[in-house]
């Protein structure tokens, strides 16, 4: 399934020859997201560091967001929940009903951190390789979240990053604020079936519950 640039009349040759290239330069993207056929975006590894407004309640909030090369993607997302403590919350995001076009969260509380990681690896092929899968993780003991969303990227709220980037720096990953995100151009996302399948049982591996509220910065 393939959702994401609406109404376009593309050549399916070109398309689908445009699928199959995964990486630009050094940068490998997984198989759940690329970039318009026109390359609004051109993916490139790199973090940024920006702030998160919210005009109607009067927050501001500092945000690292990464984009990171897929060898190192996932391992990555572990290493950046080490921050938020031992006993975390859980938000899975799904559109795979919706087709992309909105998605679903799915709440659960109080999970100790080892064995929320130890479900990630169980699952780690679908949180890579779905563009309807995403999952944020939100510390207990402060506001702070992690999100690995469904493009793909690295995502953090917290009132002290330095932690994080840290980690992220660690990792090799250069920081470039100038640097655009595939979000902020047209884009593709990509699942499978057996995507949606392996989203349940996630699911109730991790015991969710209904539809949350998230939380609000």
């Amino acid at each position: 399934m393939l959702s994401g640039m609406q109404g376009a009349e593309v050549n399916v040759k070109k398309l689908t020859a445009h699928l199959q290239v995964d990486r630009y330069g050094d940068f490998w993207l997984t198989e759940a997201i690329r970039p318009s056929l026109d390359l609004q975006v051109v993916p490139r590894e790199g973090f940024r560091l920006d702030t998160y407004r919210d005009v109607r309640a009067g927050i501001e909030v500092p945000v690292l967001v990464a984009a990171v090369s897929r060898e190192r993607l996932f391992d990555l997302f572990l290493d950046l929940l080490d921050p938020l403590g031992d006993v975390v919350d859980v938000v899975l995001e799904t559109s795979h009903a919706s087709q992309g076009a909105n998605h679903q969260d799915l709440y659960r509380e109080q999970i100790d951190l080892p064995i929320f990681k130890s479900y990630c690896c169980d699952f780690e092929e679908l949180l890579l390789n779905d563009g309807c899968t995403g999952v944020a993780v939100i510390g207990t003991g402060g506001p702070m979240e992690v999100q690995f969303d469904e493009h793909k990227l690295l995502v953090v709220y917290a009132r002290q990053l330095a932690p994080f980037e840290h980690i992220v720096r660690q990792a090799g990953v250069p920081r470039d604020d100038e640097m655009k995100l595939i979000t902020e151009g047209e884009h593709l996302h990509s699942s499978e079936p057996r995507h949606a399948a392996d989203f349940e049982q996630l699911c109730y591996r991790l015991g969710v519950g209904e539809a949350a509220e998230r939380v609000n910065w």
